[in-house]
């Protein structure tokens, strides 16, 4: 048992000369190393809160871009409300949405206001077959619609 311990002893002060020596040829110190370690401890602690507060500043500034668009929102309505209090603006809508009318007027409601020109009247045969029809159906089609035609 004590064998062992004096074996386990010897390793650690050989590994310890060895790390020491190492140091020193690199031009390490101790003092250098504990500054190292103490700085990556502060790193390591310090970086999940720095990580949080950047999370927190991006929903800060995403919350407040949303207020500012409702605010926005909210005096758009807000005009819109007041626009309502002007009678003649009410029955501006009255006449453009449910064509109301004042007494003794007539209101008149033109249905297909698409203009017709000459040359639509005029349409041609192979337009007024049906599509997808093998070559030679549409062929008969147009040879009897223009039998009909004339």
């Amino acid at each position: 048992m004590a064998r062992r311990r004096f074996f386990a002893a010897g390793l650690i002060s050989s590994s310890k000369k060895s790390i020491q020596s190492g140091l020193k040829k690199r031009g390490l110190s101790n003092r250098a190393l504990i500054v190292g370690i103490v700085l990556f401890v502060v790193a390591i602690t310090l970086a999940p809160p720095i990580q949080h507060y950047f999370t927190q500043r991006a929903q800060i500034n995403s919350l407040k871009t949303q207020i500012s668009d409702n605010q926005a929102m909210l005096d758009k309505a807000a005009a819109e409300l007041a626009q309502w209090d002007d009678p003649e603006y009410v029955a501006s809508q009255a006449r453009a949405r449910l064509h109301f009318v004042f007494p003794g007027e007539r209101q008149y409601i033109v249905v297909g206001n698409d203009e017709i020109t000459g040359d639509d009247q005029q349409t041609k045969i192979s337009g007024q077959l049906p599509v997808g029809l093998p070559w030679y159906s549409r062929l008969i089609s147009s040879i009897t619609s223009t039998n009909v035609n004339n």
